[in-house]
């Protein structure tokens, strides 16, 4: 080898590595369940959410904007919900109420959009690719 492909070898292996070890890269999944719903005195439902964050970051940032819809799957209302903090590698119970509407009359909520995602000391990213919707109700969420 001469001197000049010694010294171009030397310059290539001394660039940085690029793929998944790379800074704000997200490696897991962020796990959405809606777990559980019960009935409000009064009316309307209760909605209890487990956030399982595996992705390795947390997030100072994160809503959601879920579309209702009601027992014949006609969409009944848009509701935003504000979820954060999420912090890496724990499970978080949130619980958000939907009023004027009963748990039973509910038979889909769907992801509608993601508004705000956020990484602790990070910028804005898309978290749709790294969400995993699921339901232990008879209401599905989906995506």
């Amino acid at each position: 080898m001469n001197l000049k492909s010694m010294v171009a070898a030397g310059l290539l292996a001394a660039l940085p590595v690029t793929g998944h070890a790379e800074t704000g890269q997200i490696t897991g999944q962020l796990k959405v369940e809606l777990n559980k719903v019960e009935e409000i005195e009064g009316g309307g439902c209760r909605a209890f959410f487990l956030f399982r964050n595996q992705t390795g970051k947390s997030f100072a940032g994160f809503e959601m904007s879920l579309a209702i819809l009601d027992g014949q799957g006609v969409i009944d209302r848009l509701l935003s919900i504000d979820a954060a903090p999420l912090p890496v590698q724990r499970t978080t119970l949130k619980l958000f109420e939907i009023p004027q509407i009963a748990c039973a009359n509910i038979s889909e909520i769907l992801l509608h959009d993601v508004t705000s995602c956020q990484p602790q000391n990070e910028d804005q990213m898309d978290c749709f690719p790294i969400l995993e919707l699921g339901s232990k109700t008879s209401a599905q969420l989906v995506k």
